[in-house]
């Protein structure tokens, strides 16, 4: 019998292959994204200690398109990861594809000085 496979497992498998090859630290911590039909969050993670240095979501924003709130994400946690004393991270996107809401969120925290 043939096994089906919906969208999540597919992304899940996709983020087994790609996160078994990265690894956060403090100096260099991991920007992991997670998407859900109305929102986006985004966290900086220090695997060895595993505590979350900085994290935002657009949970209370509720003007302009999931694309303009995912920019606004990534610039919250760019400024966020500045105060930290933060400046570079390796780019976790989870298993979703690098397009729309993702890249917004990438280039937003790229644009508030966050480097990947």
């Amino acid at each position: 019998m043939k096994k089906t496979v919906n969208k999540e497992e597919k992304r899940q498998r996709r983020h087994v292959r790609s996160s078994s090859r990265m690894s956060g630290s403090a100096s260099r911590p991991r920007l992991i994204v997670f998407r859900s039909l109305r929102f986006i969050y985004a966290q900086l993670l220090d695997d060895k200690t595993g505590k979350t240095l900085a994290s935002a979501h657009d949970m209370k924003v509720t003007k302009g398109t999931k694309v303009e709130r995912a920019e606004a994400v990534g610039k919250e946690l760019g400024e966020k990861a500045k105060k930290a004393g933060i400046e570079t991270c390796v780019f976790d996107r989870n298993g979703y594809k690098y397009h729309g809401r993702v890249k917004a969120l990438a280039d937003g925290a790229r644009s508030a000085g966050l480097k990947f």
